[in-house]
């Protein structure tokens, strides 16, 4: 048995090939620019959070420092103008019945009661009104409450109107006592109403201490969310740099590989599972890797093939007409000597090894000449059992049983039916000598997916790995005589129809070719053509 070396490497690359690219739909495929685009707005959605939640900060301590000072600071010094002017009114009382010009004291009064006082309580409502002018229903309702109040004790003063026009009355009839008694009403009235002033100030006051630490604590709190958020932030950038750092690594490692298939390493590696456009590049890459390793080991098999080639012209003409002459001769003397029995068995072993010698040039002669096949359509099951037929009685003289099985229906295919005859010649033939005690051989002619397949099967030992993997290598052979040559004229004649041959192991033991030969015949530009062997026996 022999091997061509750049059909062993062609598969295994292919192999190499098929066993590291994902499988077509197996997983829905994702883009590495998705995936970047993804990462970068996940990052964006989180400063986004973050700057949103700032600007939120932001504006609720800008609303709030507003209010504070639109709102909280004028109601306070509203309250406050309105306690001070309920003192001077109170301290002008305390002096109204002994001022030496009532007069005087009556304008001071009257301005109170018609511009100072209504203003006064007409700017602490508006403060109030502001201050209060919230979105808040509960905020808004204490505000009208307290404005409500400032109302009911602006009515309480009112009053004071009319007793301070019967205090003056009284002071320029010059009633003393009646005056007196006025202005103790008026003095108790202007206490109560600073009593009620002063409540409702530090009524206000309290709720806008509340209100102030209400927004500090907001403050501190937003704070810390802001700190929180900052981090998270941070934490998810480094994460999606990592990951995009994961998810680009890929291209480090086809960056390398491309250095060492620079350096002359062809040898087929394992592509990284990845589903995204760097798998599929390392994939295509290999792929190109392997597609010129095959290139390179079939430019060698080609180179040796030619050197084959020219020894076989070389040997053919040196020993061509020599061998010739020495089997017409030997069979001259033969006639001569006669009935000789000794004489006559030596020249009949010089005839047969000029023979086989013959035979040996013709075969090395079918290597370098190649002839395209001539193909016509066929039925495979009949030409399987013409060239079993051919070989039947050799097989039996060696204890072999032979075992036919073809299909009913098989399909004609188109293939030159000398060339395939000539191919099974060397597979029944290699079965044969794999069992030198005897055996069983299987020949199955079957329909296959886009033509058929033609099974020789054997029970030998087998053929170990290493072997199997030189098998079809030229000179190659795992017997102990032949030329290495029998496997590799056998599958160029099978690649030469389009066709592909391979050597399987049997369980538990035992070796089997599978012959594939397609429907539709090669094209001429395609097909390598082939000139078969001549048989030996």
């Amino acid at each position: 048995m022999s091997a061509v070396p750049s059909r062993v490497a062609g598969a295994t690359v292919e192999t190499a090939r098929e066993t590291t690219a994902p499988a077509p739909g197996s997983r829905r495929r994702r883009s590495v620019a998705a995936r970047i685009v993804i990462s970068y707005a996940i990052v964006t959605l989180a400063f986004s959070v973050v700057a949103g939640w700032a600007v939120t900060a932001l504006r609720s301590a800008a609303r709030e420092e507003v209010l504070m000072r639109a709102g909280y600071l004028p109601l306070a010094l509203a309250l406050r103008d309105a306690v001070g002017s309920q003192d001077i009114w109170n301290t002008q009382l305390n002096h109204v019945t002994t001022a030496k010009n009532p007069a005087d004291q009556l304008i001071w009064f009257d301005i109170a009661l018609r511009g100072g006082r209504p203003k006064t309580f007409e700017e602490l409502r508006a403060a109030l009104a502001r201050a209060f002018a919230s979105n808040d229903v509960a905020l808004r309702g204490i505000g009208e409450e307290l404005s409500g109040e400032a109302t009911d004790i602006e009515r309480f003063l009112d009053a004071d109107r009319d007793l301070v026009s019967r205090l003056f009355d009284a002071l320029n009839e010059r009633d003393d006592e009646r005056a007196e008694n006025l202005r103790e009403q008026l003095v108790t009235r202007g206490h109560q109403a600073k009593k009620r002033l002063s409540q409702l100030e530090q009524r206000v006051q309290k709720l806008i201490d509340s209100l102030i630490a209400d927004a500090q604590a907001r403050e501190r709190w937003a704070l810390g969310f802001l700190v929180a958020l900052s981090v998270f932030t941070f934490f998810v950038g480094v994460a999606v740099a990592l990951y995009a750092r994961r998810v680009l690594s890929p291209l480090a490692a086809v960056t390398l590989r491309a250095n060492a298939v620079a350096s002359g390493d062809l040898t087929p590696h394992t592509v990284p599972s990845s589903d995204d456009e760097i798998g599929e590049l390392a994939t295509t890459f290999e792929s190109m890797v392997a597609a010129i390793a095959r290139a390179n080991v079939e430019l060698l098999a080609t180179e040796r093939l030619a050197t084959i080639g020219k020894m076989a012209a070389h040997v053919t003409h040196e020993i061509r007409n020599p061998l010739s002459s020495l089997a017409l001769n030997a069979e001259l003397l033969e006639e001569e000597i006669g009935e000789n029995g000794e004489a006559k068995t030596l020249l009949r072993a010089m005839r047969n090894e000029v023979e086989r010698l013959t035979a040996l040039s013709e075969r090395y002669l079918s290597v370098a000449r190649r002839k395209p096949p001539r193909l016509e359509n066929e039925d495979i099951g009949q030409v399987c059992r013409d060239a079993l037929d051919f070989m039947r009685a050799d097989l039996e003289r060696h204890g072999i049983k032979i075992d036919l099985r073809c299909d009913a229906d098989i399909r004609n295919v188109s293939i030159d039916e000398g060339q395939i005859r000539q191919a099974l010649y060397n597979l029944l033939r290699n079965a044969r000598e794999a069992m030198p005690s005897g055996g069983r051989v299987g020949l199955l002619a079957r329909n296959a997916e886009g033509g058929v397949e033609i099974v020789v099967e054997d029970e030998g030992p087998g053929i170990d790995a290493e072997s199997r993997a030189r098998l079809f290598e030229p000179f190659f052979t795992t017997k102990g005589h032949g030329t290495g040559l029998g496997l590799v004229i056998t599958r160029e004649i099978v690649e030469a129809h389009g066709g592909k041959l391979e050597c399987e192991p049997v369980v538990p033991h035992g070796t089997r070719f599978v012959m594939f030969l397609p429907s539709e015949p090669p094209s001429t530009e395609t097909a390598a053509p082939f000139e078969p062997a001549p048989r030996l026996d």
